[in-house]
């Protein structure tokens, strides 16, 4: 077996390749669209390569690939949290403890080369997309988050790497009966007339300010999360491009008192249920199912969520979950929230008092560089 640094186009190509056919078996694993994933490596379409060093490896087996990885070193994470962490993502492999030692040796010997102290991963060139799934693994994965065998997360120990953090996963569905305990419509109706909030969805006409306004709610109620670092207001234009492509404007959900923005919600539509047979290719047909289905789905991810500082503990994130379910409920829709962190004790109560069932756990992985 022998590790290549990926250094031309067409390595970048067999990397994109990999996973539709190592995991073409996998039960739930849906392949993404190929598109996405040439846009995620190209420092053109991904800002956050941008402030990244990065480098993509392939594993060969003599002339066929078992493995992958990537290997980065994330300037702005380190500035934020005053650290020298770096992070692997995109990860695939055989089920071979050789095989999967190497790729993550290189990945450590390439970070502790750059002056790193820690590995963390994984972690994807993607907002909100990383973590093993650790359990639940007989739920398909919503959008923006993907699916792996089990057998990783053995890969991961075997190397001697621990746990950093899970990451929870909870789901309702309308359709099979579930409502908002009464309790909190009462609740939130009071909240409502004690702040004066109102909700609205975003002005698809005013897009990009809709976007900044999520940016900026963003760096402040998340600063102190793991795992977050401050996203550059210029990135509101990109961010702005992505939902116009598959959002249900009415689904993305901003709180104001008096005109000022104070908290959002984004539910996004789970175009990966359009996806299942189409082995990432758009064309010739896929392209008419994805438009004619992007406007009936009725499942959603709750992909992100923020308060200012003034207005947490308040019930405001209730009131903001009791508007999306008033939105969806005609829908009958199933709503997944994901990428909880475990000790995000605020989410997590909110949650379970929603009644909202826990379904699955993804599984960040560290390990101290030498």
């Amino acid at each position: 077996m022998e590790i290549h640094p990926v250094t031309h186009q067409r390595d970048i190509k067999k990397f994109i390749e990999l996973p539709y056919k190592l995991n073409k078996n996998l039960a739930h694993w849906i392949p993404p669209l190929r598109t996405d994933q040439k846009n995620i490596f190209n420092p053109g379409k991904n800002s956050m390569l941008k402030h990244c060093r990065y480098q993509l490896f392939l594993l060969y087996d003599k002339d066929r690939i078992i493995g992958r990885i990537a290997v980065y070193i994330n300037e702005a994470y380190n500035k934020h949290w005053a650290e020298k962490t770096g992070f692997f993502g995109h990860y695939e492999c055989i089920d071979d403890k050789d095989a999967s030692r190497l790729l993550l040796q290189t990945a450590n010997d390439w970070l502790a080369e750059k002056g790193m102290s820690l590995i963390r991963g994984p972690w994807n060139f993607v907002s909100q997309d990383f973590g093993f799934i650790y359990e639940g693994f007989h739920l398909e994965p919503t959008i923006l988050s993907s699916y792996n065998p089990s057998y990783y997360n053995r890969q991961m120990t075997d190397f001697g790497m621990r746990k950093a953090k899970d990451l929870l996963v909870y789901n309702c569905d309308l359709e099979k009966g579930y409502t908002i305990p009464q309790r909190f419509l009462e609740f939130t109706d009071k909240i409502a007339q004690r702040y004066k909030v109102t909700v609205r969805s975003i002005d698809m006409k005013n897009l990009v300010r809709d976007a900044g306004i999520i940016v900026r709610l963003s760096n402040e109620s998340l600063a102190g999360n793991w795992g977050y670092y401050p996203i550059e207001d210029k990135e509101a234009v990109q961010i702005a491009a992505d939902l116009k492509m598959i959002v249900h404007p009415e689904a993305v959900l901003i709180a104001e008192v008096e005109g000022e923005p104070l908290g959002y919600l984004i539910a996004l539509p789970d175009v990966n249920h359009l996806l299942k047979d189409l082995n990432g290719r758009l064309l010739p047909f896929g392209i008419f199912r994805l438009l004619a289905g992007i406007k009936k789905l009725r499942r959603y991810r709750i992909w992100a969520m923020g308060l200012a500082k003034a207005y947490q503990k308040k019930g405001i994130s209730v009131l903001l979950f009791r508007r999306l379910n008033d939105i969806l409920a005609p829908r009958k829709a199933y709503v997944e929230a994901n990428y909880v962190l475990e000790d995000n004790h605020l989410m997590n109560n909110a949650l379970k008092q929603l009644e909202f069932d826990m379904v699955k756990k993804y599984r960040i992985y560290e390990k101290e560089l030498k």
